[in-house]
């Protein structure tokens, strides 16, 4: 056991000692691990308002618009102001889905459940900027017309 540790120690000390010569591949940009690479400015956030499509089925909706200082707390829910179903005939804005009105057992309730109540758990804002990483994803159309044309 303790010639197993000190085997552990050798390695993980030349790996620290010989850091410094490797460049590891990161989203650093090639910025070697000991040195502060310059943080990039805050991508905008897309404000368009146009619903985007979605990638497979029961994907939560993404946001198309600005949610800075919405305040969405146990005391209030900004996000509700236009989505709510009183609301969304003056706002314009689309009704959040009945599913959000259900508890887990199935029944309707009159307010939002709970455990739909914070918006961003499940929707976010997206960001106008270059991705950080190469997407190689394929929603399930592009994969069964894909499959077909194999035939």
């Amino acid at each position: 056991m303790q010639k197993m540790i000190t085997a552990i120690l050798l390695v993980m000390m030349t790996a620290v000692a010989n850091a410094d010569e490797t460049i590891i591949a990161t989203l650093r940009n090639d910025v070697p691990l000991p040195e502060n690479p310059v943080a990039p400015d805050f991508p905008k956030i897309e404000n368009t308002d146009l619903k985007r499509t979605r990638n497979y089925p029961m994907q939560a909706p993404t946001i198309p618009h600005k949610i800075d200082n919405y305040q969405v707390d146990q005391f209030s829910n900004k996000c509700m102001s236009c989505h709510s179903r009183r609301h969304t005939e003056d706002s314009q804005a689309p009704m959040v889905s009945v599913t959000h009105y259900m508890d887990r057992d199935g029944n309707f309730l009159a307010e939002v459940s709970p455990r739909r109540y914070f918006c961003n758990q499940c929707h976010v804002p997206q960001y106008d900027m270059k991705p950080a990483m190469v997407n190689t994803f394929e929603d399930m159309d592009t994969i069964i017309d894909n499959t077909r044309k194999k035939k």
